[in-house]
C-alpha cells in the first residue's frame, strides 16, 4: 500500500505532534514525495492554540516555521482518512485505540526500541525539545525509510 497522508499524535497537539507533522513535510519535500501530513491531539484543551514557543523555536533553528499552525483534536474521521496515525508515546496509541484507531504506529517503533517520545515539558528548560526534536526526527527518517519510500 502506498502511504499518501500521515497524521501525528500527542496529548495536546502543541509540542510534539506539530513538530511530527512539520519534519515529515519537510521530509516529504526533500524526497519530492506529496505527502498530505497533519497532527492533532487526543485532549481538547489546546483547540486552536498555536504550538508552543519552545516548539517554534527548536523548528525554526532546524528552518522549518510552524507558528501558523493551530492545535486540534485527533477525530475518528481521521483513522479513515490518513493512511498512518503515528502515536508519539503509549499513553497516545491507547488513546487512539479507544477512540476506535485500529492500528495506530508508535514513533519510538522506529529507531528508539518502543520507547516513547517524552514530553519535553517534563525536561528541565529548552534542553528537552532539543531532545525530542532529534528523536522525532531520527524516527520519521526510519519510518520513511521503512513505510513511505518503499517501491
Amino acid at each position: 500500500m502506498a502511504v499518501k497522508s500521515i497524521l501525528y499524535v500527542c496529548l495536546g497537539n502543541i509540542c510534539r505532534s506539530p513538530l511530527g507533522e512539520a519534519i515529515a513535510k519537510d521530509m516529504a519535500t526533500k524526497y519530492h514525495i506529496d505527502l498530505e501530513c497533519d497532527s492533532a491531539g487526543t485532549g481538547d484543551w489546546h483547540v486552536d492554540e498555536a504550538p508552543c514557543s519552545d516548539s517554534q523555536k527548536i523548528a525554526l533553528q532546524h528552518n522549518i516555521d510552524i507558528s501558523s499552525y493551530k492545535a486540534r483534536q485527533v477525530t475518528k474521521e481521521d483513522f479513515d482518512k490518513f493512511d498512518l496515525v503515528i502515536g508519539l508515546d503509549r499513553s497516545n496509541i491507547s488513546n487512539l485505540k479507544k477512540l476506535g484507531c485500529e492500528n495506530p504506529i508508535l514513533l519510538g517503533d522506529y529507531g528508539f526500541d518502543g520507547a516513547d517520545v517524552p514530553d519535553p515539558y517534563f525536561f528541565d528548560g529548552f534542553e528537552g525539545f532539543d531532545k525530542v526534536y532529534d528523536m522525532i526526527e531520527k524516527s520519521t527518517a526510519l519510518l520513511f525509510q521503512e513505510k513511505i519510500l518503499v517501491k
